[in-house]
């Protein structure tokens, strides 16, 4: 389900006609040089293409309005090779509405010291041109990322493909249509919040329908079908009957796929991207959604429980944004559990009722039928394993009444090395930065949800990136936080974003 799109980034170069047509020429072809190198560093996640040289009012107001045209173009990277007066980019920088970059570089590395003369200061000038053009973005006020150094290095080109991602993420943010099945559970603050705003300030669609109309869907699928997915999952997962008939097992399994295959087609139909279900909320369904709901996170799916459509946008945005990268480690749903507090070993247990994403799993997934006590209902298969070890980003985006407040919190997941035998669910377990009662402690100040959003995939600084973009409050908890200073920002915060 989880397309990638052809996007493409835009390089605008800037300069002027002060030096003569021969000076514009070296400009075009050291752009060519540089984006053939871009393309081919194998860095990249995405092309990059060489406009013309933008030398005046015209040409800079038309190349970036032809860019918001463009539904290719998921950004623009702008770099002064010579000077470029800054009052000729006003219009078009008034006009853009996608992401921006400003690559501060130059074509060559070193200073040629033997041969600098006039003619190459005047050619080779971006400590100056870069300046002039940095103070009109930054008078105008206007959202952008900034990358110092040489181009061809890779640490800069990784720069420039972390920057690519966010702004993915930016873009595709204004497709996202989030499904929600029922409403919230009852009596639940932190799921709620203002689906208006949410559209206003990040482009998502959150519609609701009852229950009953997905279920029809679900009764409607065919008994092959049916059969053909049920043999696909004791293929692909490791067949745990504990103390079951194995032929009233296979039932209960059966029954996840009928709503797996029943709720993808409901989707696809209808052209959503996330899923919310709520516990309290079942009529129709024999089970309450676990492993169906694993496996539409596994193909692309956001998704949140209890009707927490902002953590199902969330979880898909950050799907998007990962969605090709080499080796990757998973993107899901998670919330916090329980607590070890043995010194020395101080983390949080992550899970939920089902629905955890097997991307993250580590090694191989069993596929269990156990009882659940929420719902009402038959008792649920579910996918059960444990996560994978290394660092990631937890996010909750919350509804503070007046704005909305992204936390990003650094985590380490560890290993799982004592077994839980009797939990029949997925789960990871995770430190926070700095430390546990320190994260903790921040989250809670800072109004964090117990779901969240949580990848092994994506930096603290890409959704750091993301918030800026969306104009929103970004609050970060990672190795630097201390509390004296958390609640001095949150008190800032609470006066710059009204």
């Amino acid at each position: 389900m989880l397309k990638r799109k052809d996007y493409k980034f835009w390089f605008a170069i800037g300069s002027q006609d002060l030096y003569g047509e021969e000076a514009l020429r070296k400009v075009a072809e050291h752009g060519r040089i540089m984006v053939d190198g871009l393309n081919k560093s194998g860095v990249l996640p995405f092309e990059v293409v060489l406009m013309p040289t933008l030398i005046d009012n015209v040409s800079i107001r038309k190349t970036f309005n032809d860019a918001n045209a463009d539904e290719e173009c998921a950004g623009v990277i702008t770099w002064m090779h010579t000077f470029s007066p800054a009052k000729s980019w006003i219009l078009g920088l008034q006009e853009f509405r996608k992401p921006l970059l400003h690559l501060h570089t130059q074509f060559n590395m070193e200073i040629p010291y033997d041969s600098i003369d006039m003619d190459f200061m005047n050619l080779n000038q971006s400590a100056h041109g870069d300046r002039e053009y940095g103070h009109i973005v930054s008078r105008m006020g206007i959202e952008r990322n900034i990358i110092v150094g040489y181009w061809d290095d890779k640490n800069v080109q990784e720069r420039i493909a972390s920057w690519m991602r966010t702004a993915i993420g930016v873009i595709e943010s204004s497709h996202i249509r989030v499904l929600r099945v029922g409403d919230n559970m009852r009596n639940v603050a932190v799921t709620e919040g203002d689906k208006v705003e949410a559209q206003i300030k990040f482009g998502w669609e959150i519609d609701a329908y009852n229950i009953t109309d997905i279920a029809e869907y679900v009764q409607d699928v065919s008994k092959g079908d049916v059969d053909t997915l049920v043999e696909e999952y004791y293929s692909k997962y490791d067949i745990i009957l504990d103390d079951w008939n194995p032929d009233e097992f296979k039932k209960h399994v059966a029954v996840q796929a009928q709503i797996e295959l029943g709720f993808e087609k409901f989707l696809l139909e209808k052209d959503y991207h996330a899923i919310v279900t709520n516990f309290e909320m079942l009529s129709g369904l024999q089970q309450l959604p676990g492993l169906a709901i694993q496996r539409l996170m596994d193909k692309g799916y956001g998704f949140g429980g209890e009707g927490d459509w902002k953590t199902a946008a969330m979880v898909r945005l950050m799907k998007i944004m990962t969605q090709d990268i080499k080796d990757k480690k998973g993107t899901s749903f998670m919330e916090d559990y329980t607590y070890n507090l043995v010194p020395g070993k101080e983390g949080i247990l992550q899970a939920h009722m089902l629905e955890v994403c097997p991307s993250v799993a580590k090694g191989s997934i069993g596929l269990r039928v156990s009882p659940l006590s929420m719902g009402n209902r038959e008792d649920p298969a579910r996918l059960v394993f444990t996560s994978k070890e290394g660092k990631g980003v937890a996010t909750s985006l919350i509804d503070l009444g007046n704005r909305f407040r992204l936390i990003v919190n650094e985590v380490e997941c560890l290993a799982q090395n004592t077994p839980m035998p009797n939990l029949p669910v997925a789960s990871a377990f995770w430190r926070p930065e700095p430390n546990l009662a320190t994260g903790a402690e921040a989250w809670i100040l800072a109004g964090g949800a117990h779901h969240t959003a949580f990848s092994y995939d994506l930096t603290v600084q890409q959704m750091v990136d993301w918030g800026a973009y969306m104009g929103i409050e970004v609050i970060v908890i990672d190795k630097d936080t201390n509390i004296r200073n958390l609640k001095n920002e949150l008190r800032w915060n609470s006066i710059a974003y009204r």
